[in-house]
């Protein structure tokens, strides 16, 4: 179980408020902290999926995906850390890692604590902050909640919205 409580933070799970696709960010990555995840995946065990333009391949080697030319298909990685909750990284950048989550799939506190778990592992297999911001938060400047090393656990980065 989470230390947040899903009464604390509904605000931030509120599609109009936040955008049904909050963006989850790790930045100063590096092709290392994406073989990382790769394997963080694999060791856990979540189903997962592996696209090139929607066509499903083999599972890759991080610096084989992000060598690919800047005009090749997008590269995706769909993660369900639990059933029916899905992340879907976007392998885009090797300096940062970014997914969207999806807010219909993350209601109540079962589903918070799941994403607080993923948030965890996540951010302990890097020793990183992993942070969510709205949708289309694009400098990032609007962090709600995230996972911080020092305390090694989600923490509520913003106040939660009134409604």
């Amino acid at each position: 179980m989470s230390e947040l409580l899903w009464d604390d933070v509904r605000g931030f799970f509120d599609l109009e408020w936040e955008g049904r696709l909050p963006d989850v960010w790790v930045t100063g990555a590096g092709v290392e902290d994406w073989q990382a995840v790769l394997d963080l995946v694999v060791a856990s065990g979540w189903r997962s999926e592996y696209s090139e333009g929607g066509v499903v391949m083999p599972w890759p080697r991080a610096w084989e995906v992000l060598s690919r030319p800047a005009d090749a298909d997008c590269a995706d990685l769909r993660v369900w850390p639990a059933p029916d909750v899905l992340a879907i990284f976007r392998l885009e950048s090797a300096e940062e890692i970014g997914f969207d989550v999806d807010l219909l799939e993350l209601q109540g506190q079962e589903r918070l604590d799941v994403l607080c778990g993923f948030l965890c592992a996540i951010g302990r297999r890097l020793g990183k902050r992993v942070v969510m911001t709205p949708e289309g938060d694009g400098d990032r400047s609007h962090p709600v909640l995230g996972f911080d090393v020092e305390s090694d656990r989600v923490v509520l980065l913003a106040e939660p919205p009134i409604g």
